[in-house]
């Protein structure tokens, strides 16, 4: 990874709608250099892809929890199963995988407390393979979203 391909990475975390001329440009490179490193890159996945972030408060997402999860059981078919239904509920945003103990960290986000509860009971609580569920409710987000260090 060279300095301009790194400079590439930080120009498109900063705004991943900039157009390969103003990439480009503000590189310092060609256009048709910019465009081969740009694909290569994508090819290569360390460019995995393109998003808008929105703002969970506007879109009316405003309890966010974290939840750890302690499995029963940590075989391959426990983890998977776990990790398959944790995949199928859209109010988690982020789940990871984890050494030690607790096994899982799991990001939730839901309109409000209720709508939390009413979560927590009918899927989290229910999902393969739990022994335990502990919570904490997130009460500020310092950093969000920080770009990779390119």
């Amino acid at each position: 990874m060279d300095r301009t391909n790194c400079n590439i990475l930080a120009q498109l975390q900063r705004d991943g709608r900039l157009s390969l001329t103003d990439l480009a440009e503000r590189i310092g490179i060609s256009l048709s250099s910019c465009q081969r490193r740009v694909r290569a890159l994508e090819q290569e996945g360390v460019i995995s892809g393109y998003r808008a972030y929105l703002d969970p408060a506007r879109l009316g997402l405003s309890f966010s929890a974290i939840v750890f999860v302690t499995l029963r059981e940590g075989d391959r078919q426990a983890v998977n199963a776990f990790e398959a239904a944790v995949e199928e509920i859209p109010q988690i945003i982020q789940a990871q995988r984890l050494f030690g103990d607790p096994d899982y960290l799991l990001h939730v986000i839901t309109r409000d407390l209720p709508a939390f509860q009413e979560l927590y009971d009918e899927k989290l609580s229910g999902l393969a393979g739990v022994q335990r569920l502990t919570s904490t409710l997130v009460m500020k987000t310092v950093v969000k979203d920080r770009a990779l260090p390119v």
